[in-house]
C-alpha cells in the first residue's frame, strides 16, 4: 500500500509541514524543531525508494497514474527511474541538514523562512517525480517563488536585486518552455511523457524536423538557464551571495540537469544529438571559465558560485558526450555537486556565524582555534577537487574518460579544470585557515569550535564524500539501466508497456531507412 502511494506521501509531506507552520506559534524554538522533524519524516520516506527499488530494470518504478483534469487532458502522472531515484533522496538528505544550519543563522522571520523552505522541498520534489509534462511545469515553476522569496527577505545586503535576477533570468525561458509544452499538446493531445516520448520516436504526430528542433531548443534554452550553462550564469554569482545557505544548497544544477536528460534526451534524442557540438563547447569553456574566475574571487560565496558552475559544467560535457560511461558520470558527478558543494556552502556559513564575513583577505591562521572546522574544510576540498577515494574523483573521471574516446581535444582542455580547481580550492584554505593570524580572528579569540549541533549536520557528509568515492556501483547499478537507453542510437527506439521502456537495435537496412 506504501508504494503505492510513496511518491505522493513524499512529495506533499513538506507541504504540510509548511502549513503547519503556518498555524504555529511564533515561540522559542517550536517552528524549527517542526521544520526538522518534517524534514527527517521527508527524509525517511525517500529512504523507501532505494530500499524497495528494483535495480534489475529501467522501467519507471513507484508508478501513480490517474486522470486529473480531462479537458486539457492532464493527468497526475508520477514515477521514478535511476536518474531521478538518487535524486530524490539527495532532497531528502539536504533538508534536516538545511534546518540545521539555520537553526541559529535565521533568527527573525523564521515562520516564513521554514514555510518557504519547505514548501520548495515539495517542489523539487514533484520536479523529480512528474510524467506528466503540465504537472512537471506547474512544480518546476513553484520551485522559482520560495527561492525567490527567500533570497529577497534574507539576502545579506542586496537581496531584493539578487532575487529579481535569479527570478527574470529563469523565468522568462520558462514562458518560452511552456510555449514549446502547448505546441507538444496541439500535436499529440497529450502531455503525458511516455505517450509523448513514444509518439515523438515513432513520428506519429507529423512534425517536421525544423519544428522539432525549435522545440527541443526551447526545453534546453529553459533547462541550460537553470544549470546554469555558460554562458547563462549571469545569475549565479549574486544569487550564491546573498541566498541564506540552507537555499544556496539547492539552487544550482540539479533541476536543470535532471531535466536536460529526461527531456531533451528522453523527447529529442535527434535534436539533441543535432545540439552536442555547441553544448560541448560551451561546457569546457565553462570548465576553465568558471575555474579561472574562482580563482581570481576574494569572496568566498561568488568563489563557491564560479566553483559550482564549473562541476556543473562537467555534467553538461558527460551527459552530450552520449555514452554509457559519461552520462553514468554525469549523473554521479551531480549528486557529488549536491554532497561537496553543499557541505562547502554549510562550513562557509558556520565560518560566517562566527566572523560576520566572507572575504578571505579577512581571515588567517584559524588553523591553530578551530581544528576541526580547518579538517572539514580540508576534506570538502579535496572532495571538489576529484581526490581519489572521494566522491568527486568518480565523477570526473566517468566524464573525462568517456569524452576522451570521441572528443578529445575538447576533453584535454576540460582536464585542465582539475587542476584549477585544486589551485583555488587549495588557495581558499591556506588563506583562511594558514599563515600569520589576521586581526579579525586575533580580536575575536574567544570564538569556539564546531559545535554538536554542527558535528551534527557536517558529519553526514563527511562520511558519503567517503563511501560515494569507495562504493560507487552502490549507485551507479540504478543509475546505468536508466541512461544506457539515452546513450542508445536515436532511432533505434523501440517502446514496450506504458511505464516501461526498451531500447533494442534495428537491423542496419531498416536503421538506415529510418535515419533518412
Amino acid at each position: 500500500m506504501l508504494n503505492e502511494h510513496i511518491l505522493s506521501i513524499t512529495t506533499f509531506v513538506p507541504a504540510l509541514g509548511a502549513i503547519l507552520i503556518a498555524l504555529l506559534p511564533r515561540q522559542g524554538k517550536v517552528i524549527q524543531w517542526c521544520a526538522l522533524l518534517v524534514s527527517l519524516l521527508t527524509f525517511a520516506l525517500t529512504l523507501h525508494l532505494p530500499a524497495h527499488y528494483d535495480y534489475g530494470t529501467r522501467s519507471f518504478q513507484f508508478v501513480e497514474d490517474y486522470s486529473w483534469i480531462t479537458s486539457p487532458n492532464i493527468r497526475y502522472h508520477m514515477g521514478i527511474d535511476g536518474i531521478s531515484l538518487w535524486l530524490v533522496v539527495l532532497t531528502g538528505f539536504l533538508a534536516p541538514i538545511g534546518v540545521l544550519a539555520s537553526w541559529t543563522a535565521i533568527s527573525t522571520r523564521s515562520k516564513e523562512f521554514y514555510f518557504f523552505f519547505l514548501l520548495q522541498q515539495t517542489a523539487m520534489l514533484g520536479v523529480f517525480t512528474s510524467l506528466d509534462i503540465f504537472l512537471y511545469y506547474g512544480f518546476w515553476e513553484l520551485s522559482l517563488i520560495p527561492m525567490a522569496i527567500l533570497i529577497a527577505m534574507f539576502g545579506r545586503t542586496k537581496g531584493p536585486a539578487a532575487a529579481i535576477k535569479f527570478f527574470l533570468y529563469t523565468f522568462i525561458p520558462s514562458a518560452l518552455f511552456l510555449v514549446a509544452i502547448l505546441y507538444l499538446y496541439a500535436k499529440s493531445g497529450t502531455f503525458d511523457f511516455v505517450t509523448l516520448q513514444h509518439m515523438l520516436a515513432t513520428g506519429q504526430l507529423g512534425i517536421t524536423q525544423n519544428a522539432l528542433a525549435w522545440t527541443a531548443f526551447a526545453f534546453l534554452f529553459a533547462f541550460a538557464v537553470k544549470v546554469p550553462v555558460f554562458p547563462l550564469h549571469g545569475w549565479l554569482g549574486d544569487v550564491f551571495s546573498e541566498a541564506p545557505t540552507a537555499m544556496a544548497m539547492v539552487v544550482a544544477g540539479k533541476l536543470g540537469l535532471y531535466s536536460i536528460l529526461r527531456f531533451n534526451l528522453g523527447l529529442f534524442p535527434a535534436q539533441a544529438r543535432l545540439f552536442a557540438p555547441w553544448m560541448i563547447a560551451l561546457a569546457v569553456i565553462g570548465i576553465v571559465y568558471g575555474s579561472l574566475v574562482a580563482l581570481a574571487q576574494k569572496d568566498l560565496k561568488r568563489l563557491t558560485a564560479f566553483a559550482t558552475l564549473a562541476a556543473l559544467s562537467f555534467c553538461i560535457l558527460g551527459i552530450f558526450c552520449f555514452s554509457v560511461a559519461g552520462l553514468d558520470g554525469a549523473v554521479y558527478q551531480t549528486l557529488n555537486e549536491g554532497l561537496s558543494g553543499g557541505a562547502l556552502l554549510l562550513l562557509l556559513g558556520f565560518l560566517y556565524e562566527r566572523y560576520g564575513t566572507y572575504e578571505m583577505p579577512a581571515y588567517g591562521g584559524l588553523a591553530a582555534r578551530l581544528p576541526w572546522m580547518v579538517a572539514f574544510f580540508v576534506i570538502t576540498s579535496l572532495s571538489l577537487a576529484g581526490l581519489p577515494l572521494l566522491n568527486g574523483f568518480v565523477g570526473e573521471f566517468l566524464v573525462l574518460s568517456s569524452s576522451f574516446a570521441t572528443h578529445t581535444g575538447w576533453a584535454a582542455v576540460a582536464t585542465t579544470g582539475v587542476i584549477l580547481s585544486a589551485a583555488f580550492l587549495l588557495t581558499m584554505v591556506q588563506n583562511v585557515f594558514y599563515g600569520k593570524q589576521s586581526a579579525l580572528v586575533q580580536g575575536r579569540s574567544t570564538i569556539r569550535d564546531i559545535n554538536a549541533r554542527e558535528h551534527l549536520a557536517v558529519w553526514p557528509f563527511m562520511v558519503l564524500m567517503l563511501v560515494m568515492g569507495t562504493l560507487s556501483p552502490y549507485w551507479i547499478k540504478a543509475i546505468e539501466p536508466a541512461v544506457r537507453g539515452l546513450a542508445s542510437n536515436p532511432f533505434g527506439l523501440h517502446y514496450a508497456a506504458h511505464s516501461e521502456v526498451r531500447f533494442t537495435a534495428l537491423p542496419p537496412a531498416t536503421h538506415t531507412a529510418e535515419a533518412k
